[in-house]
Formats: structure tokens, C-alpha cells, sequence
């Protein structure tokens, strides 16, 4: 028996701005060397963030009617499964973890990851699917691919395996590349804690560290302005690897130091979150919470301390 499908209505929540009320980077400019804006080291196994070679889950046929290796397949009957670190997400009828992609949308739904991507991370069919215990029906619906496929959503958001998940049970692909993770039945991301937006951690080499709402390290570019207003020379290739931390309201940070934390609009009109007015990111290269792949990469890219200032710049 195949799902009846009914569109979810999701509520974007708005992000919310804190006004510039004194002067930024009271504690002056940062470091300028000679590397090209944005130029980095290659930040590694990257693959899995998006892109990346993995094991497929067997192929389908497309719109044009060929095969095609990355076509969504079926889930069967959804159920709620109970991890000990992630709390309680969803799993398909064979018991494989399902996941949500950050660079996909919700509303309205929308698919990012093709080919390559979609290799590692195979697409949800979005036929023959039921709703199990604790999976409200409602929420389920469906987005069409590129290739004209129907990929199954959840609360909005298209819903994908992780080719490396090879038991039941499996979550190899939570946090992977700070941007995947398990599914919970409501849509949103499955987190055993609600961690805030921002907050810090002490990591063994580095000391105290800010880290986002997914527990991934936070950097500072040190060729961006804070004074007398926030400027990122982050653009273009190099948003890629640096991905901007998106706002956060100042209440939704523990041990960070809210004065001058606020967001500042890019010149391509997103908004971003800085910390004492400089701009932070993430790291394309940091894979899991922990991971501190960026510090000093370039000789630009550092840890951000809770005050806002680099962590473990050389002295001159």
C-alpha cells in the first residue's frame, strides 16, 4: 500500500540580528601576509561533505528512462530507532539510519546532492514508503530530483542513506563534514542534546575554543576587518572550504563574550555571525566534532578564542 502524500507546512524561524551599538575590533587588525584571499592547503578528504566517492545501493531508472546507478530506492516501512549518542532518529525497513543534507532546503523542498554526492549518500525513494510507529504521515512528502526521480522528504527535508552505514543500526554518517545528519521524525536534525548556537570546549592543544551548535570547531580568517566594521575576504572558491557560521541569537551562547557579538549582511546578502565583530566559519576539512583540521592552514586560518581573538597565532 502505497503513502497517500500530503504537503508539510514548515515555519521558517528568522534570524535575528543584533545591532551594532559600539565600535568593532577594539583590539586592532589582523595579521596580512601574502597569500592570495582565501588560498588554503588542500584540506583533505573533503568528499563526504558533498562529494565523494563511496558505495552505491544498487541503481534505478531515471526520467530518460536509462539506468541510472544513483536513483533513489525504496525505504519501505520508516520506524523510530533509539541511538545511545544521537538519541532517537530514522531508520528505513531494513533498519539503515536515514539523514538530511544542510545544503539542501526544507521550504520549499529542495535537493543539492547529485552524482558524486549522491553516490555516498543515496537518495530515499519516495514510492512505497509507510509510516511506521512514531513517523506522523503528515510529514511525509516527496521532491523531485534533476533527473526527475521522487526523492522521499521528511518534515521537508529530502532524505538520504550513507553508503558507509553497512549494518543496521549504523551512524557512521552523523556530523559527517559538519553538514550530515540522522533524521529525527519531526524533520529536524537528531541531537541527544540541544546544544547552543554557540559555544566553547576545551580542546588538549588549543585551550578554549568556540565551537558552533554541531560541536565543530570555529575559525577566523585573519586578511577579514572588525573595525571599524565587520568585512570578510572570504569569497567566492574559498566559501567552499569555509563555510560562514550562520547568525545565532546572543541568548542561544554559553561562555562565549556577547559584547560586539552580533551578524553583519555579506555583500551577497547573507548574513553572518561574528565574535568581538570578526567574521567565523567552519572548516571543510573538520569531519567530527573535535576536529581542528584548519588551525593555521595558510598561516590565516585560526581557532577563535571565547573573547573573539586567534588562537595559537605565531609571534613575530
Amino acid at each position: 500500500m502505497k503513502t497517500s502524500w500530503r504537503s508539510a507546512s514548515l515555519v521558517a524561524g528568522a534570524a535575528v540580528v543584533l545591532a551594532l551599538t559600539t565600535a568593532c575590533g577594539q583590539d586592532g587588525g589582523g595579521a596580512t601576509g601574502s597569500q592570495n584571499v582565501g588560498a588554503t592547503a588542500a584540506p583533505g578528504d573533503v568528499g563526504d561533505i558533498g562529494t565523494g566517492a563511496g558505495e552505491g545501493l544498487g541503481s534505478g531508472t531515471g526520467a530518460n528512462g536509462r539506468a541510472s546507478a544513483n536513483a533513489p530506492q525504496p525505504a519501505g516501512k520508516l520506524s523510530v530507532s533509539t541511538n545511545a549518542e544521537i538519541g532517537e532518529l530514522v531508520t528505513d525497513g531494513a533498519g539503515r539510519t536515514l539523514y538530511r543534507f544542510d545544503a539542501d532546503t526544507a521550504e520549499p523542498p529542495k535537493t543539492t546532492c547529485e552524482n558524486d554526492c549522491a553516490t555516498a549518500w543515496p537518495p530515499v525513494a519516495a514510492d512505497d514508503v509507510l509510516a511506521g510507529e512514531g513517523i506522523d504521515e503528515k510529514l511525509l512528502g516527496e521532491v523531485t530530483r534533476p533527473d526527475g526521480t521522487k526523492q522521499l522528504t521528511i518534515g521537508g527535508w529530502p532524505a538520504y542513506r550513507y553508503a558507509k552505514d553497512t549494518a543496521a543500526g549504523d551512524v557512521k554518517g552523523q556530523g559527517v563534514g559538519g553538514k550530515w545528519y540522522a533524521l529525527a521524525a519531526d524533520g529536524k536534525k537528531a541531537e541527544a542534546n540541544d546544544a547552543p548556537g554557540l559555544s566553547t570546549r576545551d580542546d588538549p592543544k588549543l585551550g578554549e575554543i568556540v565551537v558552533d551548535g554541531n560541536g565543530m570547531t570555529v575559525y577566523r580568517f585573519m586578511k577579514d576587518e572588525a573595525w571599524p566594521k565587520p568585512v570578510s575576504a572570504c569569497t567566492g572558491e574559498c566559501l567552499e572550504k569555509w563555510p560562514i557560521v550562520a547568525p545565532v541569537e546572543p541568548n542561544d551562547t554559553e561562555g562565549v563574550v556577547k559584547k560586539d557579538l552580533m551578524t553583519f549582511t555579506r555583500p551577497d546578502g547573507a548574513e553572518q555571525q561574528t565574535v568581538d565583530c570578526w567574521p567565523i566559519y567552519t572548516f571543510a576539512g573538520d569531519k567530527k566534532p573535535g576536529d581542528t583540521n584548519g588551525q593555521g592552514v595558510g598561516g590565516t586560518w585560526y581557532a577563535v578564542s571565547p573573547d573573539g581573538k586567534p588562537v595559537g597565532v605565531p609571534k613575530k
